[in-house]
């Protein structure tokens, strides 16, 4: 016969019927994306003389991953998140079960993804917060230049002392002098007018308010000295602008007849009121909107022909069959008239073909 204790030991199976895996991630700091996996199945052995003497055991149909958007979807399916074909299932077992309230359990132990194994699971709520107290140590040393990456294998990052990987812990090589705030300040007006031609204190501080101050003297430097010119632009307001003078000699060259197909996080396109300014195009970030709500499609590249965004080509890589499909081709702009839309279209046709084998590696 069972003792007492034996008889309080019971095993349930999951019903997948009833049961659901749901989360929510957030998108970009600003919104929440919600989905469920469907397929659940496992069991939980339940100590009703002793709850925290449980055991549970679950494991999910990757593949049933539901977001509301089958687009989303087979990307998170794809070798880019959860890559299903070589890894279908993830799992959990738990290690320890302890009641932290009443009728609360907080239920640790080992969540496998992909080829990542955490046993380490804390509730979190702030965007920026890690799992894993030594992940947030490893981004902080990282970030502060202590680390470097020396390898990386699929969603797996191996991590190196910075002086190691690079030779400098070994006599007589020594690190590279770092540079000085002055220093720091002339690289990013230097590269800003490198990379935009026409620059403002915004689109060379983007995300960089605080260096603001320190940019505004040294371009005041620079146009004392004639090496920068104020330029004016229509509809930017106060907002002030300026320019190498040979940037403005230069324009008009057989350089801008060049075709360009950018990533939406492009210097060019990110700064979207830049981008309305300059091209009169307001870009739309669409991957994780409602599919019936989109404009240009779940990933929508710009295309600039010359100094116009006259297309956005809403784009996907089939690796398996090599191929680059188009699935949205949206004319945009007044560069795109009706009656230039035929050499246009054969002229980023031909920039397409080399972008597809960019994007297959050939």
């Amino acid at each position: 016969m069972p003792t007492p204790a034996a008889a309080a030991i019971a095993t349930w199976n999951i019903d997948p019927t009833h049961s659901v895996a749901e989360f929510k991630i957030k998108h970009m700091m600003i919104s929440n994306v919600k989905g469920t996996f469907p397929k659940v199945s496992g069991a939980l052995t339940l100590d009703e003389s002793s709850l925290t003497r449980s055991h549970v055991e679950a494991v999910i149909d990757v593949s049933s991953i539901n977001t509301g958007d089958a687009q989303r979807d087979g990307h998170l399916k794809s070798p880019d998140f959860f890559d299903i074909e070589k890894f279908p299932s993830m799992s959990f077992k738990s290690s320890s079960i302890a009641q932290v309230g009443d009728g609360l359990l907080t239920v640790s132990g080992a969540l496998t993804i992909r080829d990542i194994d955490d046993d380490v699971l804390v509730d979190k709520e702030h965007p920026w917060a890690s799992r894993k107290p030594s992940k947030r140590a490893l981004q902080l040393a990282f970030y502060e230049g202590r680390l470097t990456i020396s390898e990386r294998s699929g969603m797996l990052k191996t991590y190196q002392l910075m002086a190691r990987h690079f030779g400098w812990d070994q006599p007589p090589h020594q690190p590279p002098k770092p540079a000085s705030a002055r220093e720091i300040i002339v690289y990013l007006l230097d590269r800003a007018l490198r990379a935009q031609g026409i620059v403002s204190l915004d689109s060379i501080c983007h995300l960089d308010a605080p260096r603001k101050a320190q940019i505004q003297r040294l371009i005041e430097a620079r146009v004392r000295r004639g090496e920068l010119v104020p330029v004016v632009l229509e509809a930017a307001g106060k907002q002030q602008h300026w320019a190498e003078p040979a940037t403005l000699e230069n324009a008009g060259g057989t350089a801008f007849d060049l075709v360009h197909i950018l990533s939406p996080f492009d210097p060019l396109v990110i700064q979207r009121k830049r981008t309305q300014l300059f091209f009169g195009y307001e870009h739309r970030f669409e991957a994780y909107i409602p599919k019936e709500k989109r404009r240009f499609g779940y990933f929508a590249l710009p295309v600039l022909v010359g100094d116009d965004i006259v297309a956005a080509l809403d784009l996907k890589t089939d690796r398996q069959r090599r191929k680059l499909l188009m699935q949205k081709w949206n004319w945009v702009g007044e560069g795109a008239a009706r009656g230039a839309r035929k050499e246009l279209k054969r002229r980023i046709e031909e920039e397409l073909h080399r972008f597809e084998r960019f994007q297959l590696a050939e």
